[in-house]
């Protein structure tokens, strides 16, 4: 029924307008009572955004199963592609809902007030795992807008181009900007230092290395003297 409830609406506001459609008339569309509409759905608003509050709880929901182990700016961009993930479910709805609200001026103040949800979220984790930091708390608000502004930029990209093209590349590009400027890169492995060689003893002593230097071409004679020389001034 609440699916029912949003394909009536739609159909009414792209053949009607929005303003021109009322609760009775996708009520009427959709064959159920105003009851059953409101039992779905607070106000009109609401069935032209009918799945962000799940969205919304999902998102809640991931941070708070974060752990110590997640870097924290990689997990609010992580987040925040649950948010691309629901748009990319059904591109044609989501580019219909992209035309209506930039027409309805209500819309796009309803859909505002959505995002400002999704940001509040973010932050709060940030607050949680920057506790204590100097400043932790404007770091926080201010890489939670930073995450919902790449991502909003590149997803509204899509919907310009009709819903065309690879949308998660697009949106991963963006949010690789807010992931180098504010994340933390992982902790290198350590190169392992190589054990020297040790030094050879005998009886007791470290063992002399000679070198000698000799022409190309000497005798071997001459070479055999020069290392009992060497080795008879050590």
């Amino acid at each position: 029924m609440r699916d029912a409830l949003v394909a009536a609406a739609f159909r009414l506001f792209l053949e009607r307008g929005y303003e021109q459609t009322t609760v009775d008339d996708i009520v009427a569309l959709a064959g159920v009572g105003r009851r059953s509409f409101f039992r779905y759905f607070p106000s009109k608003e609401d069935v032209v955004f009918p799945d962000h509050e799940r969205c919304l709880a999902d998102m809640t929901a991931f941070l708070a199963a974060s752990g110590t182990e997640h870097e924290p700016v990689r997990r609010v961009c992580d987040a925040a592609r649950l948010v691309l993930l629901m748009y990319a479910e059904n591109p044609s709805f989501s580019v219909q809902r992209y035309r209506l609200t930039k027409r309805v001026p209500g819309l796009r103040a309803y859909e505002l007030s959505v995002v400002w949800r999704y940001e509040r979220a973010l932050a709060d984790y940030l607050r949680g795992r920057f506790a204590g930091r100097p400043d932790g708390t404007l770091q926080a608000d201010v890489i939670a807008a930073a995450v919902v502004a790449a991502h909003n930029n590149a997803l509204r990209s899509w919907l310009r181009s009709d819903g065309q093209g690879e949308a998660t590349a697009t949106v991963d590009h963006a949010l690789e900007y807010v992931q180098s400027a504010f994340g933390t890169a992982p902790t290198p492995t350590p190169t392992p230092v190589p054990t020297p060689t040790p030094t050879p003893y005998v009886d007791g002593r470290p063992e002399d290395v000679v070198v000698v230097v000799s022409r190309r071409g000497a005798p071997l004679w001459r070479v055999v003297q020069e290392i009992e020389t060497t080795l008879g001034r050590s």
